[in-house]
C-alpha cells in the first residue's frame, strides 16, 4: 500500500507545474516562486506558493501529509532533476539514495509531534526560514541582489569551514 502511494504520488507530482517545486537556492528560488515574473518574490507570493505545495503534496487530501506523501513529492522533483543532469547513472543513484535518506530525515525534523503527521504549520516552519534566509536585506522581498548576497554569504561560509 505504501508504495503503491508513493508511486501514485510521484506520477501525479511529476506531472505538476515549477512553481509547487521548493528549492532553497537562489534563481530556483525566484524562477519557482515568481508568480507574477517581476524577477523578485514577495512573501505573500510564496506564501501562496506554499500553501499550494502543501496541498499538492497532501495528495489524499485529508488536510496533512503522511510521510509517504512528503517522500512521493520530493521523488518526483527529484527524478526531474536527475533526468536532467548529465551525471553518469552510478552518480544518479548514489544521488537518489543520499537524497531519500535525507527526506526520511526532514521529514522527522518538520512532524515536530512526532505523530507521523505534518501539519501545514509544521510544513511552513521550513518555508518561513528558507525565506527569510534568502531575504538578504530583511525587505520582505526575495530580489536578485538577496540571491546574489545570499550567494556570497554562503560562499564564504563554506571558506570558513
Amino acid at each position: 500500500m505504501k508504495t503503491a502511494l508513493i508511486a501514485a504520488g510521484a506520477a501525479l507530482l511529476a506531472a505538476a507545474s515549477p512553481a509547487l517545486a521548493a528549492p532553497h537556492e537562489g534563481n530556483a528560488f525566484i524562477h519557482d516562486y515568481d508568480a507574477d515574473h517581476d524577477g523578485s518574490v514577495s512573501r505573500a507570493e510564496f506564501d501562496k506558493g506554499r500553501v499550494a505545495r502543501f496541498q499538492a503534496t497532501d495528495a489524499n487530501k485529508d488536510g496533512w501529509v503522511s510521510e509517504a506523501e512528503y517522500l512521493a513529492e520530493y521523488t518526483a522533483r527529484l527524478e526531474q532533476q536527475l533526468a536532467a543532469s548529465d551525471d553518469t547513472e552510478e552518480r544518479k543513484t548514489e544521488e537518489r539514495q543520499r537524497q531519500i535518506r535525507q527526506t526520511h530525515v526532514r521529514f522527522g525534523v518538520l512532524d515536530k509531534d512526532k505523530d507521523g503527521k505534518m501539519t501545514q504549520a509544521e510544513f511552513d516552519v521550513s518555508g518561513g526560514r528558507a525565506f527569510a534566509e534568502q531575504d538578504a536585506d530583511k525587505d520582505g522581498v526575495v530580489s536578485p541582489a538577496d540571491v546574489a548576497a545570499t550567494a556570497a554569504r554562503r560562499q564564504a561560509a563554506r571558506g570558513k569551514g
